[in-house]
């Protein structure tokens, strides 16, 4: 079946669909929420601690926590993870068009199980055997990659059980359950490591838990929600559709957009762990804590914008989360500057740089939450309902793509000038470009929406 014209953006999506009436509709789109969230708890659980692990195996190995060389490593620990999601998200959305969105949310939720379960013994090992942990941390991140190809099918879920004139309300539940997962991920990893004494592999076993908890949920309530009469066949691998999927004007544009503001704010959030440690003296706990309220940030964020997807167009909410995204950022960029101008960095830092810090980041994080649901309902409305799988699975390949490059680019930005300030305003110029391409995704919007 041929990828669809977006000539016409809701033309496809203009029936209500029958999973939204008749089918699992709002049971699906629960199952999908607490899912999703069940499986963001475990990601929130490993990510602040990750940085922090890998540091005494580098060290052994030769690599201080100030040296390009650690920058790679810990950058390569985060966008291994995103490579595999880049190149498996469009195969989970194809297969999922094929086979259905059950059994491949199950596949996804059990691998997550098995890799997790893995990073938890990687980190347990003796400085000793530093090559090997770090590279069973690799293959952990390798294969929880791979494992977490789903959010483009969960999205598809959320196609399948909504109208197009609710799908942007919709696509917030992932943004939402995304940043419930972040808030509470951190802190059940701080509070599970007290609670097993600060044992390394805490984390790891804590993650793979919950992700056994994600696939027991889902798969006892999760009902399938595709539309059988909408498969297609079609490839496990295809180059040449999801290059045709690009080449649709405003989805193409919507593609890149959203490549480049992921690009952009994974370069504030790989880096985050080390500001916090090198410009306030914050440690591990303090670390945790700092995720978790972003977490909550992006669990109201989420809250607020679909309310406001009734009254305004995605196109609105779109410029309006890029526009707080560069303030944010910039502001992150200025507070790293002046702590390292005037010679604060550490524990001993002014609390007013504090607040700054928090502010900055709360503004670049609640930008973010406008961006992910806008792009992704924007997508899904011009997307024949056959194809949501493969081509919002597109979609999140190249947020993945941005996941893999924003890490590494931040990771070794970071150690390139002492005021740490590179990273942040990289993303910054970086969003100033993505702004001009707005009027790409904006004409028809309103027609969309009518």
């Amino acid at each position: 079946m041929p990828v669809p014209s977006d000539s016409s953006p809701d033309r496809h999506g203009a029936p209500e669909m029958t999973a939204g009436r008749n089918g699992p509709g709002r049971g699906a789109l629960l199952v999908i929420f607490l899912t999703v969230f069940i499986d963001l708890l475990g990601f929130g659980i490993v990510l602040p601690a990750m940085p922090r692990q890998a540091g005494p195996y580098l060290d052994a190995l030769g690599l201080p926590a100030s040296s390009i060389g650690a920058g790679v490593v810990i950058g390569l620990l985060f966008s291994v993870f995103s490579l595999m999601q880049f190149v498996f998200s469009p195969v989970g959305g194809r297969w999922s068009d094929r086979v259905g969105r059950r059994p491949m949310l199950l596949l996804s939720l059990a691998g997550s199980v098995i890799f997790y379960a893995l990073y938890g013994m990687a980190v347990t090992l003796p400085t000793g055997q530093a090559a090997t942990a770090i590279g069973l941390m690799m293959l952990a991140r390798i294969g929880a990659g791979i494992a977490g190809a789903s959010v483009g099918t969960a999205a598809a879920v959320i196609a399948d059980c909504t109208t197009p004139q609710n799908r942007a309300r919709g696509m917030a539940l992932i943004g939402i359950a995304f940043g419930a997962g972040f808030t509470l991920g951190p802190l059940i990893a701080y509070f599970g490591m007290k609670l097993f004494n600060d044992r390394p592999w805490a984390v790891g076993a804590l993650a793979s838990a919950l992700s056994a908890v994600a696939f027991l949920f889902a798969f006892f309530v999760f009902r399938e929600t595709r539309d059988p009469s909408n498969r297609a066949a079609k490839e496990f691998f295809s180059f040449s559709r999801s290059a045709r999927v690009l080449s649709l004007p405003t989805i193409g544009a919507l593609v890149l957009i959203y490549f480049l503001a992921i690009f952009s704010f994974a370069n504030f959030e790989a880096t985050l762990a080390r500001l916090t440690d090198q410009a306030f003296g914050m440690t591990d706990d303090d670390n945790f804590l700092v995720f978790a309220g972003i977490g909550a940030v992006l669990m109201l964020a989420g809250g607020s914008y679909r309310p406001l997807a009734k009254r305004g167009s995605e196109s609105r909410l779109l410029a309006a989360g890029l526009t707080m995204m560069v303030a944010g950022l910039a502001g992150v960029a200025l507070v790293a500057w002046s702590v390292h101008a005037r010679g604060v960095a550490g524990a001993g830092a002014p609390a007013g740089m504090r607040w700054a810090f928090y502010l900055a980041s709360a503004l670049s994080v609640w930008g973010f939450a406008f961006v992910n649901p806008s792009v992704s309902s924007l997508i899904s409305r011009r997307t024949d309902p056959a194809n949501q799988g493969e081509v919002l699975g597109v979609n999140q390949s190249f947020a993945s793509l941005g996941r893999i490059l924003g890490p590494l680019c931040g990771s070794v930005l970071f150690t390139l000038h002492p005021s740490r300030v590179l990273p942040y305003a990289v993303a910054v110029v970086t969003l100033l470009g993505v702004m001009t391409l707005l009027s790409r995704v904006t004409s028809g919007d309103g027609a969309a929406r009518s």
